[in-house]
């Protein structure tokens, strides 16, 4: 039986007229919400009946009934306050519900059927229908549902979050369980999602950066293979102007011509001595071996000369012209 004083309360606010008058005019609606409240009141002693202005979202104000208390779903948990609005369309409108916390006990997050700021929702509530819901089968369905998953954080709440109870028989409560499942599932799913899509962006940005560095690379060898196609151009130009110079300076070329009878053009060049003559063979050998190297040096980046020749004859040119200098360095000091 409900306390006769929470009777006369919620009587004498439905009856009551001017500024303090609750926003529920119909007789037949009040009627309906005097017997929710009665019968709430009866099957939960620890909730009572209160008049207040509730702040719509536009901003209006109205005075609505609304019951205030704790839910205790067990004597190893913490109670649950709670606050339960009677909106202007209640029965036909279900009610708003609000877990009261503070810094003590903060609600947990991921919560499925409460959210950070308390407002509370269950499959219930979303299928609400007059008249076959009422406040007091709503409780007892909360009541159920925080007996399985605690909304607030406490030291044994993981342990507490299990929709297998063996008394989830009713349609009512596979739903909720169901519902509690899947809402912990897709937090999972979410948060490794969100994960991946960080290591992935991540990867993006390394791979971006990846793709600037190869293109300066491929840019830079473009240019570097254009100019070595010039030396090799030039190279060429210079090796047969050598080729050249060599026909027609060959001594045994010019014993030939002697031998005809012809002249010697290389009388124009005669040293002065045998030690000088020598300087500039040895002069002669060393510049040739020089120019030979350029040549061969573009012939390479042309891709006349392949890397192996290229190596080979440089380094007998090397050997070559090592040995050139090595016997005119006396003669220069």
């Amino acid at each position: 039986m409900a306390p006769t004083s929470q009777i006369r309360f919620i009587d004498t606010a439905l009856s009551c007229t001017g500024p303090f008058a609750v926003s529920y005019t119909d007789p037949d609606q009040k009627w309906l919400i005097r017997k929710h409240l009665i019968s709430l009141i009866q099957n939960f002693p620890s909730l009572t009946p209160s008049v207040d202005q509730f702040f719509h979202d536009n901003g209006s104000t109205v005075n609505l009934l609304n019951v205030k208390g704790h839910l205790q779903v067990s004597r190893s948990t913490p109670r649950i306050p709670i606050n339960i609005w009677l909106l202007e369309n209640y029965p036909f409108m279900a009610p708003l519900v609000f877990v009261l916390s503070d810094a003590a006990s903060p609600i947990h997050s991921n919560h499925p059927f409460v959210d950070s700021s308390g407002a509370a929702t269950s499959p219930y509530l979303i299928f609400w229908r007059h008249p076959h819901s009422n406040l007091s089968d709503f409780v007892r369905n909360l009541v159920k549902l925080f007996s399985h998953d605690h909304p607030f954080v406490y030291l044994a709440a993981a342990a507490s979050r299990s929709f297998t109870h063996p008394d989830l028989v009713s349609k009512q409560e596979a739903i909720d369980r169901l519902v509690g499942r899947l809402h912990y599932d897709v937090a999972a799913v979410t948060a490794k999602t969100t994960e991946e899509i960080a290591e992935l962006a991540a990867l993006e940005g390394e791979m971006e950066k990846r793709v600037v560095t190869a293109t300066s690379i491929v840019l830079g060898l473009d240019r570097e293979k254009k100019n070595l196609k010039r030396r090799v151009k030039e190279m060429t130009d210079e090796a047969d102007m050598i080729m050249n110079w060599v026909g027609v300076n060959d001594p045994r070329n010019v014993m030939a011509v002697a031998a005809a009878g012809e002249d010697r053009t290389e009388d124009a060049f005669e040293a002065a001595d045998e030690t000088a003559e020598r300087v500039v063979n040895h002069l002669a050998a060393d510049k040739a071996i020089e120019d030979l190297m350029y040549a061969l040096d573009e012939a390479v980046e042309e891709g006349v000369v392949t890397i192996e020749a290229y190596i080979k004859q440089v380094r007998a040119s090397a050997r070559e012209q090592f040995f050139n200098r090595a016997k005119i360095l006396p003669w220069l000091h």
